[in-house]
């Protein structure tokens, strides 16, 4: 028996235990089974007006055993539900408990829980293909900067290569203990499992967007969980970011221009005065020639 029905089961069985006792000393003590008798022959609408109120409860209950029975999760599986992520610590009649990545214990009723759609990162195999998107400008080098995010990449230890991966994903039972040598798998006879479990392995990088400002690229890589791909992948930044500074490749970020308009009524009227300026130069070139034509005019006609 798994730890998440062994929990539910203990849960059923402590209630029951509670109720028999309950039964047992009503039966045991005259007055109180005299008493009993009473208010049962006359429960009839307080049993109404309880069921009503116990609608919530029942049907916590019920979706408890639910998820006991079905188990989309189970009792230390990582979950993503209602934009939270975290691990499941306890499964009870009423709630489900869980803890958070920043050490918060969410307590949802069973029933709002049973509704909800869940990401198990746990259940069957808990091995992660973690993206990590990064922008360069439009001068950089491609090339160089996907040969770097892939280096670095491979460099860091939590990074899953492909053989420890496919050695996480088949199941021991598809394997003859002649594919093991050393650790590790014989690719050759694991592709007749899986012929696709070498691609999944690989560390890629593709340019996703030609943005406004940015050539977008995005790494893929291969973690063991999703407790190791969050970190690592912070990691990963970094390291990149030394990388790109070293060899000259430029991650770049939108400009912002700001004009007051202060300014620009300034820059108006200091180009309204050239302009009056010019005029009034024109104006008196042009009277001087007007003077000198008339001067010559007058000089020829004597």
């Amino acid at each position: 028996m798994d730890i998440t029905a062994f929990r539910m089961f203990r849960h059923i069985t402590v209630a029951a235990i509670y109720f028999i006792g309950l039964v047992v000393i009503i039966f045991v003590i005259p007055g109180l089974h005299t008493l009993s008798v009473a208010l049962f022959s006359g429960a009839g609408l307080a049993a109404i007006v309880i069921g009503f109120a116990a609608q919530s409860t029942l049907s916590n209950i019920i979706a408890g055993i639910s998820l006991t029975l079905f188990q989309p999760f189970r009792v230390g599986d990582r979950l993503n539900i209602m934009n939270e992520y975290g691990k499941v610590t306890d499964l009870n009649l009423r709630h489900t408990v869980i803890i958070t990545w920043d050490n918060r214990r969410l307590i949802i009723p069973n029933s709002v829980i049973s509704n909800e759609a869940i990401i198990n990162w746990t259940i069957e195999d808990p091995a992660i293909i973690w993206p990590i998107d990064i922008g360069i400008s439009y001068d950089s080098d491609i090339s160089l900067a996907r040969k770097i995010m892939i280096e670095e990449a491979r460099k860091h230890p939590l990074v899953m290569p492909p053989q420890t991966l496919e050695y996480s994903i088949v199941k021991p039972s598809f394997l003859k203990p002649e594919t093991l040598a050393n650790g590790l798998m014989d690719l050759s006879i694991l592709h007749t499992v899986d012929p696709d479990f070498k691609e999944r392995g690989e560390v890629k990088v593709q340019l996703t967007e030609l943005g406004d400002f940015a050539v977008n690229l995005r790494l893929y890589v291969w973690f063991k969980d999703r407790g190791d791909a969050y970190s690592s992948g912070c990691e990963l930044r970094e390291a990149i970011k030394r990388r790109f500074d070293s060899e000259g490749i430029e991650i770049p970020f939108p400009y912002r221009t700001i004009v007051y308009k202060t300014d620009i009524e300034k820059e108006k009227a200091s180009g309204r005065a050239a302009t009056a300026g010019d005029s009034k130069v024109s104006y008196a070139q042009r009277s001087r020639l007007t003077d000198i034509g008339d001067k010559f005019e007058n000089e020829n006609g004597q």
